[in-house]
């Protein structure tokens, strides 16, 4: 197909999805089910608007590996012990177990062994990027039902690297004992892979990132950060394993490095294109025809589904001493299939899972995804209504469970943007007086000047969106603006009243000019350095005259 033609389908595609975006924004809806109408209005089983549906899904795959090399980004071994049992272990529990029920019930209904393995890990995921955009909207996140959701959201993120290996041997045809020699084969090689990248990206690479020549350039990190994302997919291809493998060990190898909010940030253009592009062309593969003629099939599926997934968290949750109203709402929460089982079922198409099977899979999880808003908000008003009508029928016992031990991580936390001079001082003053304190610079040596005093150290540009929700601006008590950009300053105060009202800013002003500046942009208090600057000259103004006239 001609480059132009291609180019042609691709705007096309990015139209409809921000066209179809800009409405389920405005119905409260996530633009991820915009992107799933526009595929399918424009694909080849409805108006077949886009001919060149396989190079545009080839495309698309780069934003998959992107997105998994922002989700390692966000893990370390540190972070993934902080989730606690509950999260760590339910989240585990509820991928294995949700796998092993729907592949019993695929049994049950006839289908061959290898194709029920596949559904019961589609099944497994539910969707991390609408449930917590909804939950962060509804000021949620930090609710008990809300941690405990992203835990097992995040453990279900690092099932899908594994997942993918799963399907793909499944599909690849011989005994169980070639599947099992394939899955060594795989493991070896990943090994090599997770060697080669922790010696790149661990030694190299923050040397790399650390040259001056990269902090004076903005445009050089970024290059940087799209090379590292999509070479490392490139080079697990070519070794011949999943290359959302490659990109996800990548950004978690990274996620311990003060580098990694930053990286994030950088790619963040680039993966929110491609994903999007990713999204449409699953789209591309709903058939709306035949939706409507298996409606009952599709119907009963969904509604195994919900009810399936959510009985299974609440149960699994329970087990870690959770109330019933607060399981049972994680799960209803979580009961939805997720974006990255579109993946497993684009995997699986044409081996493990044939087209009727195909249609229907497809077709379940969009319903799931546009149910997914009122499963969220539902949830909690749900889960208190049916658990109270248990106990009231004597099915359950009261729940005496006191989730007092489960402590915010809200409180006491408290952000520092720019450490220089200035922001280390506000540093040392509050050393000892609150809990946790995370610190944002474009500068190694001030990241590192932060750690030195205990704090959490973040390398990043505090203008973008996407460092200030990694740092925990959403949970956060005060926020202190200490850089000294006029410009940059009042930028940083807007985006965080913007995406966090209620948090208390405290701002630099370099001039006194710039304080209604950084007041209108939301800034509790503005400290005018000029006229601190002149109280001091005046103060020691005062001491030489009183001298001289002593003399």
């Amino acid at each position: 197909m001609d480059m132009w033609d291609l180019l042609f389908d691709v705007l096309v595609l990015l139209i409809a999805a921000l066209f179809f975006g800009v409405v389920c924004e405005r119905l409260k809806q996530s633009p991820i089910l915009g992107y799933l109408v526009a595929g399918t209005l424009l694909g080849p089983n409805a108006f077949g608007v886009v001919a060149s549906a396989d190079e545009v899904t080839v495309l698309a795959e780069l934003g998959v590996a992107l997105l998994l090399f922002t989700i390692g980004l966000e893990f370390s071994w540190t972070r993934l012990r902080r989730l606690g049992p509950a999260a760590f272990g339910g989240g585990s529990a509820q991928v294995v177990i949700t796998m092993g029920l729907g592949w019993v019930i695929a049994l049950g209904f006839g289908v061959e062994m290898r194709t029920a393995i596949a559904i019961g890990a589609i099944v497994a995921l539910s969707s991390t990027a609408c449930v917590l955009r909804l939950l962060v909207s509804r000021a949620e996140l930090e609710s008990v039902h809300g941690r405990h959701v992203l835990g097992i959201l995040l453990i279900q993120d690092v099932a899908v690297v594994p997942l993918v290996l799963l399907v793909t041997l499944l599909g690849g045809g011989g005994s169980f004992e070639q599947v099992g020699a394939d899955v060594f084969s795989a493991v070896a090689g990943a090994c090599i892979l997770i060697a080669m990248l922790y010696v790149l990206l661990n030694k190299v690479a923050p040397r790399v990132l650390g040259m001056a020549s990269l902090q004076r350039n903005r445009d050089l990190p970024i290059l940087l950060a799209i090379v590292m994302g999509l070479g490392s997919a490139w080079g697990s291809h070519k070794m011949g394993l999943s290359p959302a493998l490659g990109a996800f060990m990548a950004g978690m190898i990274l996620a311990d490095s003060p580098f990694a909010t930053q990286v994030r940030a950088d790619v963040g253009s680039l993966r929110t294109l491609l994903v999007t592009l990713f999204f449409s062309s699953i789209g591309m593969f709903g058939d709306p025809a035949w939706f409507v003629q298996n409606l009952p099939a599709v119907g009963a599926l969904v509604i195994a589904i919900v009810a399936g997934k959510a009985i299974v968290i609440w149960v699994v949750l329970k087990l870690f001493r959770l109330t019933h109203s607060n399981a049972l709402a994680s799960g209803i929460c979580l009961a939805q299939v997720g974006e990255f089982s579109f993946v497993l079922i684009a995997v699986g198409r044409g081996t493990v899972i044939g087209e009727e099977l195909f249609a229907l899979l497809i077709s379940a999880t969009i319903v799931t995804l546009f149910l997914t808003p009122y499963l969220v908000a539902g949830g909690p008003k749900i889960s208190i209504l049916s658990v109270g009508w248990l106990e009231k029928i004597k099915v359950l016992k009261p729940s005496v469970i006191d989730d007092s031990d489960i402590v915010s991580q809200a409180k006491g936390h408290m952000v520092i943007i720019g450490f220089g001079p200035a922001g280390q001082m506000v540093g040392r003053a509050i050393e000892e007086v609150t809990q946790h304190v995370a610190v944002v610079d474009l500068s190694p040596g001030m990241i590192r000047q932060a750690k030195l005093l205990g704090f959490e150290g973040h390398l990043g540009d505090a203008t973008q969106p996407d460092v200030l929700e990694h740092i925990g601006i959403l949970r956060a008590a005060v926020v202190v603006v200490a850089i000294p950009d006029p410009a940059g300053a009042r930028a940083i105060v807007g985006m965080i009243r913007a995406m966090a009202p209620d948090v208390y800013i405290i701002a630099r002003a370099r001039y006194h000019m710039y304080i209604s500046e950084l007041e209108e942009s939301g800034a509790h208090e503005v400290i005018d350095e000029e006229q601190l600057v002149g109280g001091v000259l005046a103060d020691r103004l005062s001491v030489r005259l009183r001298a001289n006239k002593d003399q």
